[in-house]
C-alpha cells in the first residue's frame, strides 16, 4: 500500500506543473514584430515571434522559430548540403527584449483578439512544437522560416476561424529577389551580390500575397487585415497594438564601394592591360590565371548548389552562363607561355558569347545583377588578349 501510494504521489506531483499551464481570462497572446536590423545581413530582414503573457498565472513566454544550433552533429556538411536545422526555442520577454535592444531594433507587438478556449489551444500547441522531440524543422529560406511557422500556427491551430485577406499587401506580383532587394540593396549591395551568384531562377517567381509572409514585415501587415471568427461573427484579428521597444535615431552609412564600382575598375584595368600588350607586348598571364581559375571555381560552386545540394533556391542558376566551369580548367593552359592551339578557339568562341550575353542581358529569364556585366567585359577583353598573344 505504501509503494501504491508514493507512486500515486509522484504522478500526481509530475501532473501539477501540467495542469497548472492553463490560462487565465488575463492572458494575452501577441505577435512580436522586431524592425530590420544593420548589424548583419540576416538581421536585414527584421524578425519574428509569438509572446504569450499571462500575470496572473505568472506565464511570460516568447517562442522564437528562427533559433539555429552550431553544436548540431555535421553542423557545416549539412548546411552546406542544404540542410538548414532551425527550431523553436522559447525565452522570457526580458531576455527577448535585451538582445534587441542592445541592436538598436523596434519591437511591436500586436495582441490577437482571441477567446479564452482559441488562446489555451495556441497556448498548447507552442508547449507541444517546443518540447525537443519536435521543436527542430528544416528551414528554407523563403517557404518555411521564422515568419511563416508564425502564420501556420495560427492557420492550423484555428483552422477555419482564421483568414487573412487575399491581397492585403495592395502590392501583389513581386518577385522573391524584388521583395528581398528592398531590405538589402542599398546597406548590403556585397551581400546582395553573393545572393544574386548562389540563387537561381527560383528567386524570380512571381508570389502570391500568402507567400510575401516570408518577411516579417508583410507577416504584420497580414494580421493587420487577418480576421477571425467567433459566435458565428467575423471580427479584425488584432484588438490592438503598441511599440514595446523603441529604436533608436542612427545614422547609417551607405556602402560607396559597390560591386559595380569594384568590377567597373576591373574592367577598366583589363582595357589597360590590353592596350600595354598591344603597344608594348607585356603579357599578363598570371592575371588571367587568377581571373579564369577565379570565375571557373565560381561556376563550378553554382554547378554543385544546383545539382548536389537540397538548395532548392540555387537551382536553375543562369549565372552559369557568365561563370563558366570550364574557365577553371582553361586558367591551367593560359598561364603558359606558348598556349595550346584549341585555348585560341576556346577564347575565339567566349568573345562572341560574352557579347551576345552582354546585348541580351535583360531578356534573361533570371534577372542577374548588372554589377556582373563588367566581370562579362573583361573577361572578353582579356580573351581578345590571349588570342593576339
Amino acid at each position: 500500500m505504501m509503494k501504491r501510494f508514493l507512486i500515486i504521489s509522484i504522478v500526481g506531483l509530475l501532473w501539477l506543473p501540467a495542469a497548472a499551464q492553463e490560462l487565465s481570462t488575463k492572458a494575452r497572446v501577441m505577435l512580436l514584430t522586431v524592425s530590420p536590423g544593420h548589424e548583419e545581413l540576416y538581421a536585414a530582414f527584421g524578425h519574428s515571434a509569438i509572446y504569450i503573457n499571462d500575470p496572473e498565472k505568472h506565464i511570460d513566454k516568447v517562442y522564437n522559430y528562427g533559433t539555429y544550433y552550431y553544436n548540431q552533429p555535421h553542423f557545416y556538411l549539412n548546411f552546406a548540403r542544404g540542410y538548414l536545422l532551425y527550431g523553436l526555442s522559447v525565452s522570457t520577454y526580458d531576455r527577448f527584449q535585451g538582445y534587441y535592444a542592445y541592436f538598436n531594433r523596434q519591437v511591436v507587438a500586436q495582441v490577437l483578439d482571441l477567446t479564452l478556449e482559441q488562446r489555451q489551444q495556441v497556448f498548447d500547441f507552442l508547449e507541444n512544437n517546443s518540447l525537443p522531440e519536435n521543436s527542430m524543422y528544416y528551414y528554407d529560406y523563403f517557404y518555411d522560416n521564422c515568419a511563416t511557422r508564425i502564420r501556420d500556427v495560427f492557420v492550423q491551430v484555428l483552422g477555419d476561424d482564421f483568414e487573412i485577406p487575399e491581397h492585403y499587401t495592395k502590392d501583389p506580383d513581386h518577385t522573391i529577389r524584388e521583395l528581398t532587394d528592398r531590405y538589402i540593396e542599398k546597406e548590403f549591395p556585397w551581400g546582395k551580390l553573393g545572393i544574386d551568384i548562389c540563387l537561381g531562377l527560383p528567386m524570380d517567381k512571381v508570389l502570391t500575397d500568402n507567400e510575401y509572409m516570408y518577411l516579417p514585415d508583410y507577416l504584420y501587415l497580414g494580421f493587420e487585415a487577418a480576421k477571425i471568427r467567433q459566435d458565428s461573427t467575423w471580427k479584425p484579428a488584432i484588438a490592438g497594438e503598441r511599440t514595446l521597444l523603441y529604436s533608436r535615431p542612427m545614422d547609417y552609412t551607405i556602402a560607396w564601394f559597390t560591386p559595380v564600382v569594384a568590377f567597373s575598375f576591373l574592367a577598366l584595368l583589363g582595357l589597360i592591360m590590353l592596350i600595354m600588350q598591344v603597344r608594348k607586348g607585356w603579357l599578363f598571364r598570371w592575371f588571367d590565371f587568377i581571373l579564369f581559375f577565379s570565375i571557373g571555381a565560381i561556376g563550378l560552386l553554382l554547378f554543385l548548389l544546383w545539382t548536389a545540394t537540397d538548395h532548392h533556391a540555387a537551382a536553375n542558376n543562369f549565372n552559369i552562363l557568365w561563370a563558366l566551369p570550364t574557365h577553371m580548367l582553361v586558367a591551367f593552359y593560359i598561364i603558359k607561355r606558348s598556349p595550346k592551339r584549341w585555348v585560341n578557339w576556346y577564347m575565339a568562341l567566349l568573345v562572341p558569347f560574352s557579347i551576345v550575353l552582354i546585348l541580351f542581358w535583360n531578356l534573361i529569364p533570371q534577372d542577374l545583377n548588372d554589377a556582373f556585366i563588367p566581370v562579362v567585359f573583361l573577361l572578353l577583353l582579356r580573351a581578345v588578349a590571349i588570342i593576339k598573344r
